[in-house]
């Protein structure tokens, strides 16, 4: 397609866009299937509610704290920057190829037909593990509001026989609830995504102020290492600690994943890519300095077991402390929701290409909902089985859920490593240039090179960072010593596990041009 000036339409949501979004999408090779419904706000809430820092900060706080101290905070500006390199590329990309299925379509045409079905692979596994421990989260909240969430037994940890059967119980409901809304409708899905974001936002800004309000010192706090920093080889310590941060902030490309069902996905989803990472990192920078600031203590052990939930009840008393932990477990409903709904759309776009076992079934589309139903019910089912794992062994669950994260960012690399071998074959040649309303795409221009050779020696360090092969990390219990070796046992299993899946001696029926 030639490059163009198009007129600016009415609205945004004017029939003249909706069509000639329709019509690229059928230039991609693809016709309208999903329903288009979605605008900036619920485009930017799947982004930042994948990320929901309210859940992930309030589960995963004490694991940074426990091994930098204060100092760990150092981590989660340098993650930031390093995943804001690569959501750059994914801005980039998500203008040229608005299409279902991000990961798997950039990767594949940046890469070829291989690169794109093992990264769509990846990423499918990675969101259903992910999507179960949000799911799971519940545990650590519910019972705190009501004892009356604990329904088997009477101790909540998740460690505890009780608190792991209870945790895949309350984790169940909670994904048959998004299952049933994932296959109502796209519209009431990004109703009730914008409103838990809202909410979430909220939260947020709410606990911020507490914090600064009852801080017990000032934010130079960031500079003490603590307890870790007064042993030798505080720097790897430092590094683990980093894990924490690498472990949140994922998911901002959703906005990608939801591109046909977005108005103007060209000029949105880039936008929202980015933005739904930058609010991340802010809103979470300041929740962790401002309870490193209001900790009763730093030194009592509790910051490091505890977490966020340890400064918020020293500081929050009923009702106020209740209605933090309501807004905590509506975050967790909406990550989980975002999640299931990007892996849906993820399998979705994979099977309508024919490459999925049961393609057939998995690609057919609700004319009335205009949702991909039988994706959600797999999804669905598929996390409440890895739910199960946690009845039978925490530990190995908690691992699981560890492992996830470096298939995530193996799929990221899938997407940056090719994209940098096009850049320096030339790429972007030419073709569309502007959006359905006649702006100018996003583009990186001279930058693309090295802000991509950026993100990807950042992806491959993180990469290292999060598979190394650490006891403290994958076997703190030190029951399995085959746990510490978790992350490349996993990734192998999974490459052999896609090997077998892999659609061999099949065309694709729709080709692409590597880098076109």
């Amino acid at each position: 397609m030639s490059s163009t000036t198009l007129p600016a339409p009415e609205g945004p949501t004017s029939p003249t866009i909706s069509s000639r979004d329709h019509s690229d999408l059928a230039e991609l090779g693809y016709e309208q299937q999903l329903h288009r419904k979605l605008g900036k706000f619920a485009s930017f809430a799947a982004g930042f509610s994948f990320v929901s820092i309210l859940t992930t900060i309030f589960q995963l706080f004490a694991l940074g704290f426990s091994f930098g101290g204060p100092a760990f905070f150092f981590t989660w500006p340098l993650v930031f920057l390093g995943q804001f390199m690569v959501a750059l590329n994914f801005a980039e990309l998500a203008a040229r190829y608005p299409i279902s299925g991000a990961i798997y379509q950039w990767s594949r045409r940046m890469g070829g037909e291989i690169v794109g079905w093992f990264a769509g692979w990846f990423m499918i596994i990675a969101q259903i593990v992910t999507a179960s421990a949000a799911a799971i989260a519940l545990q650590v909240v519910l019972p705190s509001i009501w004892s009356g969430f604990q329904l088997v037994g009477d101790d909540p940890a998740l460690t505890s026989p009780s608190g792991a059967t209870n945790a895949v119980i309350l984790g169940s409901v909670l994904l048959v609830m998004t299952t049933s809304i994932n296959s109502i409708g796209v519209n009431w899905m990004a109703r009730i995504n914008s409103i838990g974001v809202t909410c979430e936002i909220v939260g947020v800004i709410a606990l911020v102020l507490v914090f600064f309000t009852h801080a017990q010192r000032g934010p130079q706090v960031v500079l003490d290492t603590g307890a870790p920093g007064a042993e030798s080889g505080y720097i790897w310590a430092w590094i683990v600690s980093g894990l924490m941060a690498a472990y949140v902030m994922v998911g901002f490309g959703s906005a990608g994943e939801l591109a046909e069902e977005t108005h103007n996905p060209r000029r949105v989803a880039p936008r929202t890519i980015r933005l739904a990472l930058s609010a991340s990192a802010l809103g979470g920078g300041l929740m962790i300095v401002g309870a490193l600031m209001a900790a009763p203590s730093l030194t009592d052990g509790n910051l490091a077991t505890l977490g966020l939930p340890y400064v918020i009840d020293s500081i929050l008393t009923s009702p106020w402390g209740t209605v933090l932990l309501v807004d905590v477990a509506i975050a967790v409903f909406i990550c989980t929701l975002a999640i299931q709904t990007a892996a849906t759309r993820l399998m979705f776009s994979m099977a309508r290409d024919g490459r999925l076992p049961g393609s057939k079934l998995l690609c057919t589309v609700n004319p009335r909902t205009g949702t991909p139903i039988a994706p959600a019910v797999l999804i669905g089912l598929a996390c409440i089985a890895v739910l199960a794992v946690n009845v039978g062994n925490a530990a190995l669950f908690t691992t699981l859920t560890s492992v996830c994260i470096v298939l995530i960012y193996l799929a990221y690399l899938m997407v940056t490593v090719p994209l940098l071998v096009q850049r320096l074959k030339g790429w972007p040649n030419g073709g569309i240039a502007f959006d359905a309303e006649g702006n100018k795409l996003f583009t990186l221009g001279r930058l693309g090179v090295p802000v991509n050779l950026v993100a990807v020696l950042y992806g491959g360090l993180m990469v290292i960072n999060l598979s190394w092969p650490r006891a403290e990390i994958f076997n703190p219990t030190g029951e399995f010593p085959l746990l510490q070796w978790a992350a490349p046992l996993t990734v192998l299993a999974v490459v052999i596990a896609g090997i077998a899946c892999f659609p061999r001696g099949k065309t694709h029926p729709r080709p692409v041009n590597l880098g076109a």
